[in-house]
């Protein structure tokens, strides 16, 4: 009798295709995004007669989700990470929600089905746990984490600066190719000339949040990773209103802006070239013209 015949599929994670590797929650935000191809689909494999052979049938369903793709969120029970992961889920992405209580992201999600995943991800706590609750089938992350303010006076330090670099060694490790930060206009005020600007003032009381913002993005664009910083104005809980201002790295020193379209701004620069490797600030106007991301993105140029 003939040997068996082996069929054996494989397939290359659409992540480790492109091997160019390039390049916590208050007032201010950090966002980043991470972008990559849609994984292969998987084939069918019609079940095989050989004479002489037994009949093989390879087991290879379809797979539901085949065309969705995943998307890490950090920070995602934040005001703006929770407009960020209900835009993903919105436009057919898969989400894995980064949290630090459970509880409290059961509660805030709780109408949502198999395309959101909660983990438990805390990213002072170094990049190897943040390594197990990212995993190897995210193929982009977002940073909307943001310090609580109290007591500890490190706290902006921890999660600001050193967890956000957490999360970017994580995505070293897993070989994750696009990451987007939330962080802040402002952060680099000091050269600027804004120093003695209000709002620069305001939010470096809680322990230098700013400067700690500034380290991480520096870190960010060493890293090699293919990122795209958001730095938006002041933060309003209300729905847009106006257009959106985009405009280059310590540009803007003042505005404001809904976290809704912070999330938007993160959301669409997953899955456009001209955000790739780019520092932005924005902040809405009404008297700004309606222009398209690819427009606005493209406008600003690559440092």
């Amino acid at each position: 009798m003939a040997s068996p015949l082996i069929i054996k599929t494989c397939y290359l994670s659409a992540r480790h295709l492109h091997p160019h590797p390039h390049h916590h929650h208050h007032h201010c935000s950090f966002l980043f995004s991470t972008t990559s191809p849609k994984p292969p689909k998987f084939h069918s494999l019609k079940s095989i007669k050989m004479e002489g052979a037994n009949e093989i049938t390879e087991e290879a369903k379809e797979n539901v989700n085949q065309n969705k793709r995943k998307i890490f969120v950090a920070g995602a029970t934040g005001s703006t990470g929770k407009s960020i992961v209900e835009q993903l889920l919105a436009k057919g992405f898969e989400v894995k929600a980064g949290v630090r209580d459970l509880a409290k992201a059961r509660a805030t999600f709780s109408k949502h089905g198999p395309s959101l995943q909660i983990v438990i991800a805390d990213v002072t706590e170094g990049s190897d746990k943040l390594v197990q609750a990212i995993g190897d089938d995210s193929e982009a992350v977002i940073c909307a984490t943001g310090f609580r303010p109290g007591w500890d006076l490190f706290a902006p330090w921890k999660v600001d600066n050193l967890g956000t670099v957490n999360l970017v060694e994580a995505c070293r490790k897993l070989g994750v190719k696009r990451f987007i930060l939330i962080s802040s206009i402002l952060v680099n005020g000091a050269a600027m000339g804004q120093i003695l600007n209000p709002a620069y003032i305001f939010l470096n009381i809680f322990g230098l949040t700013l400067v700690a913002k500034l380290q991480a993005e520096n870190r960010i664009r060493k890293s090699g990773i293919n990122y795209t910083i958001v730095r938006p104005g002041g933060l309003r809980n209300e729905p847009p209103s106006g257009n959106l201002v985009m405009e280059p790295e310590d540009t803007l020193y003042e505005g404001t802006i809904s976290r809704d379209l912070v999330a938007e701004v993160a959301v669409e620069a997953l899955g456009l070239p001209e955000a790739s490797y780019k520092v932005v600030e924005i902040v809405s106007r009404a008297d700004a013209p309606k222009r398209t991301y690819e427009d606005l993105f493209g406008s600003i140029k690559q440092k």
